[in-house]
């Protein structure tokens, strides 16, 4: 009998590593294999599960609104679109506009027409080391070469700057430029977070050349840094916000947030079939009112304190740097990190990497202090082990 692997591998696009672990079911940050095996999960679904798996408040959603209505275009009003939409206004003052869509890159996609479309000009200005998505225009706005190959020429207009300088965020934006699009901390580009003066500085920039300023916190948001926002540790309000991942508990949703400097939206300008659907919008009301009530933002920001420090008492001559913010961490080595992601898989740890020297770490933020721990020593048995192995 074929095993998941093997049917996955012969019948799927091909555009994906097969990892030769099959997870069949998951609770918190655990994650259980075909064979009932333990993993413990930080990267949470590239951080799409920072309720964790399978919460108890986002089945209970779906499964009530599945019985009553799946889906539903925005063109029709419905009552969980409708308290969803007053809910994300409340997130952030100021942002009290909201575009639905069903990913992050979709939402990026909205946020460079609604740019294009407010301000009438072209120009998009991005960072080095940038990821903002798959699709044509977040493709664009996206900075790694390797995306691009193969998908050339991408959309013009698109130029990158230096991340957290403030010098060439200035000489970069000018009166053709419709928007600066920035990370409040890189995910991809390896766990960099910006500082609140960068942030600042962008923000006071847009606004005096006229151009709009947009924040991607489709890995950064809903509590994983230790605010709702990774931008408010910075006390800037943008001119949109892009989200996804976390925003319906894992279920499928992106969503845009717009303030009142975006201009000239109307009817028909731009849209989404299944962009706040019913279902996806119960599931979204169901997480937001779990991280409230389970005070996730709080324990994100308390956890990944802990979890920092733990790292960095690590002595391995392999780390170059601890960094980031809340549950959003990297550990850069001094070489490649696809050895030890592995050997941390072997430990029963699920981790990701970020570029070639970063390994990353995304946990659901319901993650126990326990877990993090194991955590701890597994990356610190797999950094000696792999020296051992270096000097026999």
């Amino acid at each position: 009998m074929a095993t998941f692997y093997e049917i996955e591998t012969k019948y799927g696009a091909g555009v994906y590593y097969k990892q030769p672990v099959a997870f069949v079911r998951g609770q918190g940050a655990t994650l259980w294999d075909a064979d009932e095996v333990a993993y413990i999960d930080c990267t949470s679904g590239h951080g799409a599960a920072n309720l964790g798996h399978a919460h108890p408040k986002v089945a209970a959603a779906l499964a009530e609104q599945a019985s009553r209505l799946i889906t539903l275009f925005e063109t029709y009003p419905n009552d969980q679109r409708a308290a969803l939409m007053q809910k994300m206004a409340s997130l952030v003052p100021g942002l009290e506009r909201v575009f639905f869509c069903n990913s992050g890159t979709e939402s990026v996609e909205a946020a460079l027409k609604f740019a294009r479309l407010s301000t009438g000009r072209a120009e998009i200005v991005a960072a080095m080391r940038a990821f903002h998505g798959r699709t044509f225009g977040a493709l664009s706005a996206t900075f790694n070469k390797k995306y691009h190959q193969g998908f050339e020429p991408l959309l013009p207009g698109f130029s990158h700057m230096s991340y957290n300088n403030i010098e060439a965020l200035d000489k970069a934006v000018t009166e053709k430029t419709a928007a600066v699009i920035l990370e409040a901390v890189q995910g991809e580009g390896g766990i960099y977070p910006a500082s609140a003066e960068y942030l600042q500085a962008a923000q006071r920039i847009c606004h005096e050349r006229g151009a709009l300023f947009i924040v991607d916190e489709v890995q950064s948001g809903f509590g994983r840094t230790g605010k709702m926002f990774a931008f408010q540790h910075s006390g800037v309000i943008p001119d949109m916000v892009c989200c996804a991942k976390s925003l319906a508990g894992g279920v499928p949703m992106g969503a845009t947030l717009i303030g009142e400097r975006v201009q000239q939206i109307v009817a028909g300008a731009h849209g989404s079939t299944f962009g706040g659907n019913p279902l996806s919008c119960a599931a979204a009301l169901a997480a937001l009112a779990a991280i409230e009530e389970e005070d996730l933002v709080a324990q994100a920001a308390e956890k990944g304190e802990y979890f920092m420090e733990k790292l960095k008492v690590i002595r391995s001559p392999l780390i170059r740097e601890v960094r980031g913010l809340g549950l959003m961490i990297g550990v850069e080595l001094k070489q490649k990190v696809a050895p030890y992601l592995k050997a941390l898989q072997d430990r029963r740890i699920l981790v990701l990497n970020a570029g070639m020297t970063v390994i990353r770490f995304l946990p659901p933020l319901v993650i126990t202090y326990e877990q993090l721990d194991r955590v701890v020593a597994a990356l610190d048995d797999a950094l000696k082990m792999e020296l051992e192995a270096d000097d026999e």
